[in-house]
């Protein structure tokens, strides 16, 4: 079963919550991240959605063999 977790490291910007969210959905960082800015000029509060997103997701632990690769 997959799990959304928020991904620190190279690919994060802020909080990870993206390149989780595009991990999650096997999907490109940056399509997941030109929608999320398209979505900022919509009358939906993208921006409480993403700092609620970034308090409540979990952080991925990296382990040793996918720092190694």
């Amino acid at each position: 079963m997959k799990k959304l977790f928020r991904i620190k490291g190279n690919e994060s910007m802020l909080g990870g919550v993206m390149a989780g969210m595009a991990e999650y959905f096997g999907i490109d960082v940056t399509l997941v991240r030109v929608l999320a800015v398209g979505a900022f000029f919509t009358p939906v509060p993208v921006v409480f959605m993403y700092l609620i997103l970034w308090a409540i997701m979990p952080v991925k632990q990296e382990t040793f063999a996918t720092l190694a690769q």
